[in-house]
């Protein structure tokens, strides 16, 4: 168990080449290890990896970096046909966190070492010693997520506590935090880092793949086990530990984020030829009391926060419902294929709420939509604090909706000064099933709502509802509309919060 516990004693020291160049034996591995590691790491103040390089890989370029490339014969279990394989990430350039990561087969964990024989290096890395360049930044996972004779990448863990997947014909988009913690507060946020990872071997072809990692920061340590399956909808089911070092008031489970510059909701950026930019159009949360809620999102002025308290929530997740090519008219992005993600709570999650951040942005290189799960009640320091749930990458949220639910919407300004036009578009089959239209029930809390109607709309089987907004000088309103049958609510709740 020493050379286990070797990553904790490492832990703010130097990783030297010679340590790199380490024999690396075996040693003993159970799951129940990186709840020790954590533990122990939690009466210990934070201190952040750091690794001794030389030059040029104490500071790369981002051209650079792009030059240490990976060897694929290289990847773990390439000729074993297990349906998956391992690529390895260089440490470099903004990732200059390095990560230590172990192989386990049979209960037994090897240590992997970052070299020549591992990376190949390019021209604008004139010099590359030996063995450069020391240290890995995360892994890829690669299989036939498409064809059974090509592998395809489905998820990778690279920088703090982000990781990506996708599900069949999809393309990287939104990512997933192990941990936020305090996001958009005065005093600034923590970013928490994956700094130990551990990857299971399959034990046949097909099977889930496992991955535990250590999480770490100044505030908190955790055990994180990952459970993944590639699919037409990857998913990852998350068992975690967390155990705080101090009170954590403002912590956010199970976080999400994405990019959304413009769209159909709102179009504050101008100066760009496609329609939308965005890898997701909006916040969709089943909460506890069985209500399907749909929040648009915005690219605001200022920094916005919305909170949607709930207890014992069901699911929540960022979503890209529209997958028209002619929504974005990007040739090389694609948005259309970017993946929804849900998060599925495995357990009762208790009091809390769902909190949305969005961030004003002027760029799409820049993610400015947060969302997570905060509980009611503060983290405190020697309480092991457990949460699991499950992350489902796909198309689509993985629950159908009964009734009717909400395709797009479209906001714009009005020529007179101070309204605004607002189309909000249904279908499902409380709609399709009747020709009967249904009614409308829309509030504002600020501002006035003008000649709501809803009409057929035969190009989606479903109707529009369309209204005007006349703001009355009011710098923000919270909008709520759904449709009604009667005294029977049969559609999503479409939130939408309007500002100046």
């Amino acid at each position: 168990m020493a050379t286990l516990f070797a990553v904790a004693r490492l832990a703010g020291e130097p990783l030297t080449a010679a340590a790199q160049d380490a024999a690396p034996g075996l040693e003993p591995f159970a799951a129940k290890d990186v709840l020790k590691l954590a533990e122990d790491l939690a009466a210990k103040d934070f201190a952040r990896p750091a690794a001794e390089v030389p030059e040029p890989f104490n500071a790369l370029k981002a051209e650079q970096y792009r030059d240490i490339r990976f060897r694929n014969e290289q990847a773990l279990w390439q000729s074993e046909r297990l349906g998956v394989e391992v690529h390895m990430l260089p440490r470099g350039w903004i990732y200059e966190t390095p990560v230590d990561v172990r192989v386990v087969e049979d209960g037994q964990a090897r240590r992997l070492v970052a070299d020549s024989r591992m990376f190949t290096f390019g021209p604008s890395i004139l010099a590359a010693p030996e063995a450069a360049p020391y240290a890995f930044s995360g892994f890829r996972l690669v299989g036939p997520l498409s064809r059974a004779d090509r592998v395809d990448e489905f998820a990778v863990f690279q920088g703090a506590s982000y990781f990506r997947a996708v599900g069949l014909g999809q393309s990287y988009g939104l990512s997933a935090r192990g941990l936020a913690v305090n996001t958009a507060q005065p005093a600034g946020e923590e970013f928490p880092i994956f700094r130990a990872f551990w990857i299971e071997k399959p034990r046949n072809a097909g099977s889930e793949i496992i991955v535990h990692a250590l999480l770490d920061s100044p505030s908190v340590a955790g055990a994180y086990r990952f459970t993944i399956a590639q699919g037409e909808t990857t998913s990852m089911t998350v068992d975690a530990v967390l155990y705080p070092r101090r009170t954590l008031k403002h912590v956010g489970l199970a976080p999400l984020t994405s990019m959304f510059l413009r769209g159909r909701a709102q179009r504050r950026v101008n100066g760009d030829l496609r329609p939308a930019v965005h890898n997701s159009e909006g916040l969709a949360i089943l909460n506890g009391r069985g209500e399907r809620i749909w929040r648009p999102l915005t690219n605001p002025r200022t920094l916005q926060t919305s909170a949607f308290v709930d207890k014992a929530p069901r699911g929540f997740g960022l979503v890209q419902r529209d997958r028209a090519f002619g929504t974005f008219e990007d040739l090389t992005q694609h948005f259309e294929r970017r993946p929804s993600l849900w998060v599925e709570p495995r357990g009762n999650w208790g009091d809390g709420f769902v909190e949305l951040i969005e961030i004003p942005s002027e760029e799409e290189i820049h993610d400015n939509i947060v969302a997570y799960w905060t509980p009611s009640v503060p983290l405190e320091p020697g309480k092991p604090f457990p949460v699991s749930y499950k992350l489902h990458w796909g198309a689509d949220e993985p629950l159908p909706t009964p009734g009717a639910r909400i395709v797009r919407t479209t906001a714009g300004p009005l020529r007179k000064e101070n309204w605004a036009r607002f189309a909000i578009d249904f279908a499902g089959p409380a709609i399709s099933e009747t020709a009967e239209l249904p009614a409308i029930d829309v509030t504002a809390s600020a501002g006035t709502v003008h000649g709501a109607r809803v009409e057929a709309h035969p190009e989606i089987n479903g109707v529009r509802v369309s209204f005007n907004f006349e703001t009355g000088g009011a710098d923000m309103s919270e909008m709520r509309m759904v449709l009604k049958r009667g005294d029977q609510t049969i559609s999503e709740t479409w939130l939408y919060r309007w500002t100046a």
